[in-house]
């Protein structure tokens, strides 16, 4: 936001703003879906082990909802987690190892078939399948892929941790294109494989396709289930900061309940201490149970994934970023460049919108069949 203020003046803060902290919020979301559905398959998994593979394991994800719920609340109210460099840490290895994880068994379970079950033919995709029906989902794939743009806001706030010489911009580069690139490249062949191995009936999580070797799988979803617990803080913490701040300006009268401190100290841990404020107690708890309630009423990983992904895709990823550059690199309105950049920004404009029709068209489809605050798997 601040970037957007001074390259592209005030009036453009609001809207950046808006699309910023809805993204976050939506990111927590799909976090905490993602957990419950993690939690739930190693239930099921465990199922399945024990009473065979045509058993039934129908497993709700509602009791694990609850409880992710409850202990994000507990780490929430334990101030600047987000400054906690162990957790971005913990949150990288844990993502490298379930996505690993995912890759080669999807690559095992290929090789035992000796055939692809994928097909790039989308009217062949699926079969009982409305063609309509696979277009609008063709449509909320180019949703999930524009999900995977939202490292983008991110961008700036790396860079200016960075320590110059080098030039913080010249590092940046090449820090960009080493890190997307394998990123890319890695999660692109996760995402073949998958799709070589389940065909059109690939779960929205691959994790939840598979069942043996069990321990394996076990801690694949482990791994999902701890780093989506420190991830949901280190976003959460940035909404709770500028709602605290808001907070402060509305009531700055000495002796405020909403900001009085209170002192909480642990003699048994070397004398540690944190502070705690009405304020934050009841914001940040209210903020959680309102997410998780939200995330019960939308269990949708697939479609609300595609849907956050499409909405921030154009905004954070394109056109804010385009027009900021136009403006510090004074390219003129009418040039070759300018007009390569638009045409660009036009038409990440329509994969956002087709992307959003087809996520849309995917929740009102789930919305005809599925019971409020009940995930089934």
């Amino acid at each position: 936001m601040d970037a957007v203020r001074a390259l592209l003046g005030p009036k453009h803060v609001l809207i950046s703003g808006i699309m910023q902290y809805s993204m976050l919020w939506g990111i927590i979301i799909g976090f905490t879906i993602t957990a419950a559905i993690s939690a739930a398959t190693m239930k099921r998994s465990t199922c399945f082990h024990e009473k065979g593979p045509s058993a039934k394991c129908g497993v709700s994800g509602i009791s694990y909802m609850l409880a992710f719920g409850a202990l994000e609340i507990l780490l929430s109210q334990f101030p600047n987690l987000e400054k906690v460099t162990f957790l971005s840490v913990i949150a990288t290895l844990t993502s490298l190892a379930y996505a690993l994880i995912a890759l080669c068994l999807s690559i095992t379970k290929f090789s035992i078939q000796h055939e692809a079950k994928g097909t790039i033919m989308v009217a062949m995709a699926g079969e009982g399948l409305a063609t309509s029906t696979k277009i609008w989902r063709v449509f909320q794939a180019l949703g999930n892929i524009a999900f995977s743009y939202t490292y983008s806001m991110l961008l700036l706030e790396i860079q200016d941790t960075l320590k110059s010489p080098p030039a913080e911009n010249k590092a940046m580069k090449r820090v960009t294109l080493y890190a997307i690139g394998g990123t890319a490249l890695f999660y692109t062949s996760l995402g073949c494989m998958g799709y070589a191995a389940f065909g059109a009936d690939a779960p929205g999580n691959y994790l939840t396709g598979f069942y043996k070797p069990l321990w394996l799988v076990d801690i694949a979803n482990l791994a999902v289930i701890i780093h989506l617990t420190v991830g949901y803080q280190v976003f959460a913490q940035t909404i709770f900061a500028i709602n605290e701040k808001w907070l402060a300006t509305r009531w700055q009268a000495p002796g405020s309940f909403f900001n009085k401190i209170y002192t909480v100290r642990f003699q048994c841990i070397q004398n540690y201490s944190f502070q705690l404020t009405p304020s934050r107690i009841l914001l940040r708890t209210g903020f959680v149970v309102l997410t998780t309630l939200v995330a019960m009423l939308f269990p949708f990983f697939n479609a609300i994934l595609g849907l956050l992904g499409s909405i921030s895709f154009w905004p954070l990823t394109v056109y804010f970023p385009l027009n900021m550059y136009m403006v510090q690199a004074k390219i003129k309105r009418g040039n070759s460049k300018w007009i390569m950049f638009q045409v660009l920004s036009l038409l990440c404009l329509v994969v956002s919108l087709v992307s959003a029709v087809g996520s849309v068209a995917d929740i009102l489809e789930h919305l005809k069949h599925a019971q409020l605050f009940h995930i089934d798997l």
